[in-house]
């Protein structure tokens, strides 16, 4: 089985836009929505510390669809127009979808919304286009921190790819399991998941 995710290491990340503007450029998302969203956390104090500057913590989340194994919206979608493909990414088939929003409303992230001009739900794609042609979603491909990396997760992340066919495993800092974290899990199973190495996730789940 394949399920295509994005990793991103939050230590690299410095919050510089770029996956959030290439997303909207490639997709052609309208002013006001985003299928990539960049929070900053922080900044807060550090544990046990003064919480003055510079005993604090801050770091970038980015939050998207996260290609669910178990995806709410799927389950609500009276059309069938949201499934799961065989590569394990989400998607929407517009010709079905008839705009109730009923994926939306379920979604625990709060990441789809509804095409006021066409009606229809849309969200992140993980750039189906792309990967299908062998290419890395545009996201990734333009993360100048390298930052963001692409692979199949059900073969371990260390193997996931980076924008100049860099490998994962070789190229960042060493992390234990304990410092790898998922957006809080509902019964789900979100698949994308986030590095972070010596501050506090913030970002719910494990």
């Amino acid at each position: 089985m394949t399920q295509y995710a994005i990793v991103t290491d939050l230590d690299r990340c410095v919050g510089c836009l770029a996956c959030s503007v290439a997303c909207k450029v490639v997709n052609g998302v309208p002013t006001g929505s985003f299928w990539n969203k960049t929070l900053r956390i922080g900044p807060n104090p550090r544990e046990g510390g003064s919480g003055q500057w510079p005993d604090v913590e801050l770091y970038f989340l980015n939050v998207q669809c996260q290609h669910c194994e178990n995806p709410e919206c799927v389950k609500v979608c009276p059309t069938g127009a949201s499934h799961k493909t065989e590569d394990g990414t989400v998607q929407i088939d517009k010709s079905k979808c008839i705009g109730c929003q009923f994926c939306a409303m379920s979604c625990p992230y709060g990441v789809r919304y509804l095409n006021e001009e066409e009606r229809v739900v849309e969200k992140c794609t993980l750039c189906e286009q792309k990967i299908a042609q062998g290419e890395l979603p545009q996201c990734v491909s333009q993360c100048c921190g390298m930052a963001r990396w692409f692979g199949d997760a059900d073969e371990g992340i260390e193997g996931f790819v980076g924008p100049r066919g860099e490998i994962l495993g070789e190229y960042i800092s060493p992390f234990s399991d304990d410092q790898v974290y998922s957006l809080p899990d509902v019964g789900n199973k979100p698949s994308l998941r986030y590095i972070l190495r010596d501050m506090k996730w913030q970002g719910g789940g494990e």
